[in-house]
């Protein structure tokens, strides 16, 4: 009676605490069978949500699906929307109309592909109710806003989603900004009320979309091999689960300043000499390179490229100012114009594609055979649409070059920035389009080669890429928590966050506890005051542990099940320095 609007789970609603007991079906008659119970629970709050004008939202949760779903669909955006529908025709057969939907998941793609389908499933009804935006348990900081942006932005570009939520695990006024702006980057992108907007998209050149939004599967480009008589090996210039391409200056390979950049960089180093780690940049990308006559800074390049990094530069400045074993790059055309020829030095070639090209021209890709694509959208076209154009002229040729997304950024906040790549970058990337990511500063920016780098990470981990840091799940503050949220996952992250394709759940309470514990691979859940349990998996393993003991039982229980590693120590950087 107090309220104007409530939220019903469908995974719970009617199925009490969460057992995940896996219930077999004969046939489609047999589980549908069962929505009578369904029905008994729903019908009386129905029926007085009419009677008194409230709205409902009908919230599918990805980690809370039913044990009856579960069984029939599995754990999937099939099963979310399935579920979301039913309910919704009990509403329906009582003539109540005023509900919204939200299919919200932890997983970005989990989240889109819900999300689509239910949209899919609306069109082939005849139903157009409302859509609430969000993915949850994001987490806090830059890869809070990323995980956001990347589901939310892909939302909004396709033209879906009536209300945002950004859930992050910060006091909750942070979470008005990043959800404005949103907004606002998908009001600046809507051709029907920005001219602007609508004169970038007229620009593309026509394409048939195919796309099919059902499904998930991304375009893996073949990696280059090494040639017998190459001297460096290429193919590692790449990786094949994405790549993250670091742009530098010349100033940062001197004497005194290469022990920092190779820090910057992720790399390793012994003695000086540096070596690639997991989350190292795969290559770097020099608008000019130091003088011949520097042999200092040459030398700190060269000892890069030995361990496997490409150095990727434009032909226009190979040929004044050569680099032996670097990449060409040169616009499309040019390469087309030139028949692929290499500047003196260069080991390979990497085409620029703007988007400005004919169907024709891009085709020809194929026959230059680059190691690399790089997509730098012409900003008088929409980089979403040029983007997928490309693509799709791409998989009609079957071209399989690897295709790195080329961002300039003029942002000079690092939230703000987050928000960019997530939308405009993340929307290709969660259609399976995309090898990588290069992100060159543009303008009066400061931002390090080390912030960058780590962003990038961060981006094709959150597009379920590429993982090269602990992933968490943690709950944004409400008053369901037993425990100080945001002090806790700052603890937990300290202990746990250097553990590469292991998952940590954080959550202030049991209500979605159990539940998104099916997306992690360890979960530590408040359940009574100044108590904490913790989980493998879906099951329970150790109960109300003291709060001051949990963050260290939770290691323990990590290295129990074998997927723990150390920390390695830092090197420090004087030390490098002082080596070289």
């Amino acid at each position: 009676d107090a309220v104007e609007k409530i939220r019903i789970n469908p995974g719970n609603f009617a199925d009490g605490r969460k057992d995940f007991e896996e219930k077999v079906y004969e046939s489609e008659v047999d589980y549908v069978k069962e929505r009578e119970y369904l029905v008994e629970a729903m019908l009386p709050l129905v029926q007085k949500c009419k009677d008194l004008n409230r709205c409902m939202r009908i919230g599918t949760n990805h980690g809370s699906l039913s044990s009856r779903v579960l069984s029939y669909y599995g754990d999937t955006p099939r099963g979310m929307v399935e579920s979301a529908i039913e309910f919704a025709d009990i509403c329906r057969s009582q003539d109540y109309h005023n509900f919204v939907f939200s299919m919200k998941a932890s997983n970005p793609l989990v989240m889109v592909q819900s999300y689509r389908l239910l949209a899919s499933e609306m069109y082939r009804l005849g139903w157009d109710y409302p859509l609430h935006l969000g993915v949850t348990e994001a987490g806090e900081g830059e890869d809070g806003r990323m995980k956001s942006a990347v589901g939310i932005g892909t939302l909004l570009a396709d033209g879906l989603g009536d209300t945002v939520r950004v859930s992050l695990t910060e006091d909750p006024e942070f979470e008005y900004e990043p959800c404005n702006r949103l907004a606002e980057m998908a009001e600046s992108r809507l051709a029907a009320t920005n001219p602007e907007a609508d004169a970038r998209q007229k620009a593309v050149r026509k394409y048939v979309d195919t796309r099919d939004i059902t499904t998930y599967a991304r375009r893996v480009g073949a990696l280059p091999e090494k040639k017998e008589e190459e001297k460096v090996d290429v193919g590692l210039f790449l990786n094949p689960n994405g790549s993250v391409i670091s742009s530098i200056s010349s100033p940062m390979l001197s004497e005194g300043n290469a022990p920092y950049l190779y820090k910057e960089l992720g790399f390793k180093t012994a003695v000086g000499m540096p070596f690639k780690d997991i989350a190292t940049s795969d290559s770097v990308f020099m608008r000019t390179l130091p003088a011949a006559d520097d042999s200092k800074s040459r030398t700190s390049l060269r000892r890069m490229m030995e361990v496997g990094t490409g150095v990727i530069v434009p032909a226009e400045e190979l040929e004044k100012n050569p680099l032996e074993n670097a990449v060409a790059l040169m616009s499309l055309t040019e390469a087309v114009a030139k028949n692929g020829k290499l500047p003196e030095g260069a080991i390979r070639l990497a085409v620029e594609i703007d988007g400005s090209e004919d169907d024709e021209t891009i085709a020809k890709v194929k026959d230059l055979d680059p190691m690399m694509i790089t997509v730098c959208i012409d900003e008088n076209l929409s980089q979403l649409h040029a983007s997928r154009r490309i693509f799709e002229i791409l998989k009609a040729n079957d071209v399989m070059t690897p295709a790195i997304h080329h961002y300039k950024t003029t942002s000079s906040e690092s939230n703000e920035l987050a928000l960019e790549l997530g939308t405009k970058i993340g929307s290709l990337l969660t259609d399976g389009n995309g090898d990588g990511i290069l992100i060159e500063q543009v303008g009066e920016t400061n931002f390090s080669v080390d912030f960058l780098r780590n962003t990038g990470f961060s981006l094709l981990q959150g597009c379920r890429m590429r993982n090269t840091k602990t992933e968490f799940v943690s709950c944004p503050s409400c008053g369901r928590t037993l425990f100080d949220l945001q002090e806790t996952t700052a603890q937990i992250q300290e202990a746990t966050g250097h553990l590469p394709g292991v998952t940590v759940a954080v959550m202030g309470c049991i209500v979605n506890g159990p539940g998104e514990m099916a997306d992690a691979d360890f979960g530590y859940v408040g359940t009574l005051p100044g108590k904490v349990d913790l989980y493998y998996g879906k099951e329970v393993v150790r109960k109300s542990i003291p709060n001051a003991e949990a963050v260290d039982a939770l290691v323990e229980l990590i290295k129990s099940y074998g997927m723990w590693k150390d920390k390695e120590e830092a090197e420090e950087v004087e030390e490098a320095a002082v080596a070289a």
